[in-house]
């Protein structure tokens, strides 16, 4: 964190040395993403490569799709209040359990405990906030295959990314890398490497 701040200090005024927490899930998911793709790249080890696969399709799924659930299910009940409707725990249960059962096919086996799961998640007493993990992982994806490509404006861009502190609205910083956040390509970009993930895991089993 001392780093982080000291780098924005440097080359933000003080009023705009602060990060949104979109900006710093971009930031840390973009690393993570580099790093394992990186491993993915230099490994040999058919297992080894077979669970890192795995790791990093299991992060689609816990940031992406189940991330995107749990938004909707926040934006269900938020309307439903707005309308004057009451909110029971079993109105709230039905509803999750159909979103999972939706988000994750028949194919899933779903335990009737799951339908619970909606009251121990902290973030939704935080509104509206889950979205950005999922926004943010898109965008992290789609910055990490750019930067791979070895495109130099985005590589640039990425720097000024980290740079920008509260300077400009995060959706403004991620245009510097090359992701417009407005528009679904980011979102589009980040399933076509998770669909690459899938087919190879299914040809490496």
């Amino acid at each position: 964190m001392r780093s982080t701040a000291g780098f924005l200090i440097k080359n933000q005024t003080y009023v705009d040395a602060g990060y949104k927490i979109f900006v710093a899930e971009v930031a840390s998911t973009c690393n993570e993403t580099l790093l394992i793709r990186h491993l993915l790249e230099i490994t040999e080890d058919k297992k080894e490569r077979a669970y890192l696969l795995n790791h990093f399709m299991d992060s689609f799924r816990g940031t992406l799709y189940r991330q995107a659930m749990f938004a909707e299910f926040e934006d269900k009940t938020h309307r439903l209040a707005a309308q004057g409707e009451i909110l029971t725990s079993e109105t709230l249960c039905q509803m999750y359990h159909q979103l999972n059962a939706d988000y994750f096919g028949p194919e899933m086996v779903i335990d009737p405990e799951i339908d619970y799961e909606w009251s121990r998640i902290p973030h939704f007493y935080t509104p509206f906030y889950v979205y950005q993990y999922a926004t943010g992982f898109s965008a992290a994806v789609a910055i990490s295959s750019r930067i791979l490509a070895g495109d130099e404006t985005v590589i640039k861009g990425y720097y000024e990314f980290l740079s920008g502190g509260s300077s400009m609205p995060p959706v403004e910083l991620l245009k510097l890398c090359g992701v417009d956040m407005s528009t679904a390509e980011p979102v589009k970009d980040a399933l076509l490497v998770f669909s690459g993930l899938l087919e190879e895991m299914r040809r490496l089993i």
